[in-house]
């Protein structure tokens, strides 16, 4: 793995972690007032589970970005087409990834970030797949992002099925 590959996929996770970051507010009233399932976790848990998911996110990705030594035909490396898609498939999933805080917290609508999140759940899976492809190591190392990822879709359909009633975005 080349270090300027990690820097690249440090700064990209930490971004989609900052802008996420941004959005999120579980001291609001909105939040508070909402009814959440009695099997989701601590509120300790998201800060702790995210944090190591983004940093595995970030080797992970720069792992398999940097698996191979060829070149194309061109005598270029990284310019091959699956890592040219799966720098795409990375760009796509980090931006699906920030995007459910501001549908969940700063637009509250609970039903629109679910299915967002079941989108972005399957982008997780997809990267786990490709990034496998590339590096079985890391795409195995990479299957709890997509695996939690799931379990936020669980989560997100449960609050909002719970919340469906009238006064549901209520600020």
């Amino acid at each position: 793995m080349k270090l300027m590959t990690l820097a690249w996929t440090a700064a990209a996770t930490a971004a989609t972690a900052a802008a996420g970051g941004a959005a999120t507010d579980p001291a609001s009233n909105w939040y508070r007032r909402l009814r959440k399932p009695v099997w989701q976790p601590p509120a300790i848990a998201f800060p702790v589970v995210w944090t190591a998911l983004y940093a595995d996110l970030a080797v992970t990705s720069a792992v398999a970005l940097d698996s191979t030594g060829e070149t194309d035909a061109t005598g270029e490396p990284g310019t091959r087409p699956e890592i040219r898609a799966y720098r795409g498939a990375l760009a796509t999933n980090l931006i699906l990834n920030a995007t459910w805080s501001w549908l969940f917290w700063r637009s509250k609508r609970p039903w629109l970030a679910a299915a967002e999140c079941a989108v972005l759940a399957a982008s997780s899976a997809d990267l786990v797949r490709r990034t496998y492809r590339l590096n079985q190591r890391a795409g195995v190392s990479l299957a709890p992002y997509a695996a939690w990822c799931g379990f936020a879709t669980v989560l997100s359909t449960a609050i909002a099925r719970l919340n469906s009633g009238a006064g549901f975005r209520q600020k």
